[in-house]
């Protein structure tokens, strides 16, 4: 069985940013509108500039979109920018852990709108989130994880 893909950049797919085993199972349709889709395909394009800045690490999506019944069902917030497209979590292991990235990329260049440090249930990963269209990236890095949410990185 061959898997059709939709590259979005040279390194990643629009099915990478849409695949949820959740959603599989419970039989969620979280395919994109085409806004959707366009919001990805930048969020693609920052995440190529990503990868360079983790020295060509490949980085493993585990979200990226989420309609907004799936968001709900994994206790995503409201206003996620994940329901947008304008959000992805992964990790790189290639380049080292979550707290490493999360360090390399608060003190790069590049104008992500939130960067998050996030920890639950024994697992650790990179938040990344792309601004809006026209509107200006907060370059916003928090820590979320069992004490909640707080300014900055914290182990």
């Amino acid at each position: 069985m061959t898997t059709i893909t939709t590259p979005l950049t040279a390194h990643f797919t629009l099915e990478e940013f849409t695949r949820s085993d959740k959603a599989r199972i419970l039989s969620i349709d979280n395919t994109p509108t085409p806004a959707i889709v366009a919001n990805l395909r930048r969020l693609a394009k920052f995440n190529e500039l990503v990868r360079l800045e983790l020295s060509g690490a490949a980085m493993l999506i585990s979200s990226g979109y989420r309609c907004q019944s799936l968001n709900r069902v994994v206790g995503g917030a409201a206003n996620s920018a994940h329901v947008d497209g304008l959000a992805c979590d992964f990790t790189a292991p290639a380049f080292g852990t979550s707290m490493a990235i999360c360090q390399a990329l608060e003190k790069s260049y590049l104008q992500f709108d939130q960067l998050i440090y996030e920890r639950a249930n024994g697992a650790v990963w990179v938040h990344l989130g792309i601004a809006v269209e026209g509107k200006t990236p907060r370059r916003q890095v928090l820590t979320i994880d069992s004490r909640g949410t707080r300014i900055g990185l914290w182990n």
